[in-house]
C-alpha cells in the first residue's frame, strides 16, 4: 500500500466513521435493524450541496443535513412504533421514499460542488499540505462526535436508550416511554449518517442520489470488525472500537484492492465481495479464538 493510499483509507475511515457511529446506535444500542441509512446518507449530501450552492456556509449546511437525517430516521421510527410496521420493513419503505425525495431536493440525480466553499477551506487557507487537510478535518469531526455520543450515553436519557435496547419491558415498567426513546434514537442515528454524507459530498465535490448504496453493509462490517478487534465492553470502549473499526475496514479494503496474485487482482467492482469476506472473518474470529483458548487450557 502506498502512502497516498493509506492517507485515502484513513480519510474515508474517519468520515464514514461518523456514519458507523450512527449504525452502532441503532443496531447495538437500540437493537433496531435500520436500513434507512442507505437513503439518509445521500439525503445529507443533497441537503448540504443545495444549501452550499445557494450561498450557505458549509459548516451551517451540516446542521441542515443533520436535521433532515433526524426527520428521516424519525419517520422510520414512527412507522414502527405508531403504525406497528416491522422495523426492517419500515426502514426499507423510508429508504425507498428517500430516493425520490433526494432527486427532488437536488432537482436531478446529482449536483456538482466544484468551485464552491467546503469545510476543508479553513485548513487549506492556512497552507496545510493538501493530502493532510481532509484527514485532519474529518478526524476532528469524528473525535468530537464520538466524545459527544459517549457523553450522551452516560446521561439519564442515554441510559434509558441503552435500557430500551437491552430490556424494553423493564424500562417500560419504570415509566419510560420506549416509543419516544426509539424515535429519538433512530432520528439521532440518521442525523449522524446524514452529516457523514454531507462531509463526503463536500470532499468529493459532488452529491449523487446513488452514493448511499451499500452504506448499511459497510457500516455493519465496520461495527463488527471494530468490536472483534478492539472489544465492546463498556460504552467508551465500544464507541472508540466502532470508529477504529471504520478505519480498519477502509484500510482492509485498500489492502485487498492492492493485492495481485499472478493475473488475478481485486477491482473496485469486487468491493461487496471483499466486504462480505471481511464480515465473515470478523464473525468467525471470536469463535476461533475461544476454540484455541479452550484447547490450550489445562
Amino acid at each position: 500500500m502506498t502512502w497516498y493510499a493509506f492517507i485515502g483509507a484513513l480519510e474515508q475511515g474517519l468520515v464514514y466513521g461518523i456514519m458507523v457511529l450512527g449504525v452502532y446506535l441503532t443496531f447495538r444500542v437500540l437493537d433496531f435493524p435500520d436500513l434507512t441509512v442507505d437513503g439518509s446518507l445521500p439525503l445529507g449530501a443533497a441537503v448540504s450541496a443545495v444549501a452550499i450552492t445557494h450561498g450557505m456556509n458549509p459548516f451551517v449546511s451540516l446542521l441542515l443535513a443533520a436535521a433532515a437525517g433526524f426527520v428521516a430516521g424519525s419517520i422510520t421510527a414512527l412507522l414502527n412504533t405508531k403504525l406497528k410496521i416491522l422495523h426492517l420493513l419500515a426502514s426499507i419503505l423510508t429508504m425507498i421514499a428517500l430516493y425520490s425525495i433526494n432527486i427532488r431536493i437536488m432537482d436531478g440525480p446529482n449536483i456538482s460542488l466544484l468551485g464552491v466553499p467546503s469545510v476543508l477551506d479553513p485548513l487549506m487557507a492556512l497552507g496545510v499540505a493538501g493530502y493532510l487537510v481532509a484527514p485532519a478535518i474529518y478526524g476532528l469531526f469524528a473525535l468530537c462526535i464520538t466524545a459527544g455520543i459517549i457523553w450522551f450515553l452516560h446521561t439519564e436519557l442515554g441510559q434509558a436508550m441503552l435500557a430500551t435496547g437491552d430490556n424494553p419491558q423493564m424500562i417500560t415498567s419504570l415509566g419510560v416511554n420506549t416509543h419516544h426513546i426509539i424515535i429519538m434514537g433512530v432520528g439521532l442515528s440518521n442525523a449522524l449518517v446524514a452529516v457523514s454524507g454531507a462531509l463526503v459530498a463536500q470532499n468529493q465535490g459532488a452529491s449523487d442520489v446513488n452514493m448511499g448504496i451499500g452504506t448499511i453493509v459497510a457500516g455493519l462490517a465496520s461495527v463488527i470488525l471494530g468490536e472483534t478487534v478492539f472489544g465492546k465492553s463498556g460504552v467508551v470502549r465500544a464507541c472508540v472500537a466502532v470508529l477504529l473499526g471504520s478505519v480498519l475496514y477502509r484500510l482492509a479494503i485498500a489492502l485487498a484492492l492492492g493485492v495481485k496474485m499472478g493475473t488475478f487482482a481485486f477491482t473496485p467492482s469486487d468491493l461487496n465481495l471483499i466486504t462480505a469476506l471481511l464480515v465473515v472473518v470478523a464473525l468467525m474470529a471470536p469463535k476461533i479464538k475461544s476454540k484455541f483458548s479452550g484447547n490450550s487450557a489445562p
